[in-house]
C-alpha cells in the first residue's frame, strides 16, 4: 500500500522514471540514426562548428596506435589541455591537465603523471575502454575550460556544467551541476557532484540534492547554493534551444560550460538525460513536457510556423519559471492564433 501511495503522489507531481522516458520521449522523438551525432563527442563538435555554436577548441584527434605520436605535437603549443574519449559517458576517461612540471604533467588535482602514463591511457581509450558498448574509440585532445569565478565558492575543483533538457527545442528543465571532493571534481552526479535547480526565467540556482538527498549548502566548501545568479543565462538558453536544429533529436540533454574568458560553451548532448534533474528542482518533468506537447499541437491546428530558437526561450521562461501562467487547451489554442508570435500553450496540473 506504501509503494502504491508513492507512486501515486509522484504521478500527481509530475515526475517521470525511468520507463515514461523511454517510452513517451527518447523512443518518440529521437530517431535512431541520428544517436551518432549525440554519441560521438567529435560529430557533435563538428556539427556545432559548423553551425557557429561555439565549443570549445579542438587541438587535435587521435585515432590508431600509430597516432599517438603526434601527441606531443599536438600539445606543444598548450600548457594545459583535456584529453577524453570521442564516445565516453558519466565523465570517465577523462584526464585534464592543468600544468607541465619538469617534464611530466600535473592534473587539476595536483597529480603529477609522466608521458608514457599518458600513452598509456590513450592507448586504453582507443581500445574501447571507456566507450559506449566497448567499441574502439577515438581520443579527443582539447581546450581546457576554465570556470568562471562566479562558481568558485559553491564548487570543488574540476568545472561545474549546466544541464538543460529540451523538448523539440523548448528548455524544460536545468539543473548546474557542481564537483565535490566526493566526485573527484567531476560534474558528475552518480560520482558525487552536486545537482542545483535552475529557474528557467531568471537564472537563479535553487535548492541542491546530493547523493539523492536535499540539500541547502556545499559540503566542501560549506557555502549556500541557492541564490547564486548565473551569468548570461539567456545565452545559455538559447544555446540549448538550438540544439534541437543541431542534433536533430527531439528530446535531449545539452550540457554547457561558463568560460571566465568565452562565455558559454557547448560541451556535449546527451539522448537519454538523467532524471536527478527532478530533484534538484523539485518538480517533474512530465507536467512540462505535456505543456510543450500541447503547445506545438495547438501551433500545428492554427496553421502556425516553426518557432525559432528565441521565441521557443521567450515561450518556455514564461510558462516555467518559478511562477508560470498556466492556459488550460482551449486558451492554448486562442493564443497560437496570435499573429505577433506570442504564442502560448497549456499543462495539465499546476505549475512549478
Amino acid at each position: 500500500m506504501f509503494f502504491w501511495q508513492t507512486w501515486k503522489a509522484l504521478k500527481a507531481k509530475g515526475v517521470m522514471g525511468i520507463n515514461r522516458r523511454n517510452a513517451d520521449y527518447v523512443l518518440k522523438y529521437n530517431q535512431r540514426h541520428l544517436y551518432p551525432v549525440v554519441d560521438d563527442k567529435i560529430l557533435t563538435k563538428e556539427r556545432a562548428i559548423a553551425a557557429g555554436i561555439h565549443v570549445p577548441e579542438l587541438y587535435g584527434i587521435i585515432e590508431t596506435e600509430k597516432d599517438i605520436d603526434r601527441f606531443d605535437a599536438i600539445v606543444a603549443n598548450h600548457q594545459d589541455f583535456v584529453i577524453k574519449p570521442a564516445q565516453g559517458a558519466g565523465g570517465d576517461g577523462i584526464i585534464v591537465i592543468a600544468d607541465r612540471f619538469e617534464g611530466m604533467f600535473k592534473t587539476v588535482s595536483g597529480k603529477i603523471i609522466s608521458r608514457d602514463e599518458i600513452g598509456h591511457h590513450i592507448s586504453s581509450i582507443l581500445s574501447g575502454l571507456y566507450s559506449l558498448g566497448g567499441h574502439r574509440d577515438r581520443v579527443i585532445i582539447e581546450y581546457r575550460v576554465k570556470p568562471d569565478p562566479i562558481f568558485k565558492s559553491i564548487s570543488y575543483e574540476g568545472v561545474p556544467d549546466i544541464r538543460i533538457i529540451i523538448l523539440m527545442g523548448y528548455p524544460v528543465m536545468a539543473m548546474v551541476r557542481l564537483p565535490t571532493r566526493q566526485s573527484g571534481g567531476k560534474a558528475n552526479l552518480h560520482q558525487g557532484a552536486i545537482g542545483v535547480g535552475v529557474d528557467l526565467a531568471t537564472g537563479l540556482t535553487l535548492k541542491g540534492t546530493w547523493l539523492n538527498k536535499k540539500i541547502s549548502k556545499h559540503p566542501d566548501t560549506t557555502n549556500p547554493v541557492d541564490g547564486v545568479q548565473m551569468p548570461d543565462w539567456n545565452g545559455f538558453m538559447n544555446l540549448a534551444a538550438s540544439c534541437y536544429e543541431l542534433s536533430g533529436l527531439g528530446y535531449v540533454g545539452v550540457d554547457l560550460v561558463l568560460d571566465q574568458e568565452l562565455g558559454p560553451l557547448i560541451l556535449e548532448l546527451n539522448a537519454r538525460p538523467g532524471l536527478n534533474i527532478q530533484i534538484a528542482n523539485d518538480a517533474g518533468l512530465t507536467t512540462r513536457l505535456h505543456a510543450v506537447e500541447r503547445h506545438l499541437a495547438a501551433l500545428k491546428k492554427t496553421g502556425r510556423e516553426a518557432e525559432t530558437p528565441e521565441q521557443r526561450v521567450v515561450w518556455t521562461q514564461k510558462h516555467f519559471g518559478q511562477q508560470p501562467t498556466l492556459l488550460n487547451a482551449e486558451e492554448a489554442e486562442a493564443q497560437a492564433k496570435q499573429p505577433d508570435g506570442s504564442t502560448d500553450a497549456a499543462a495539465d496540473g499546476a505549475g512549478d
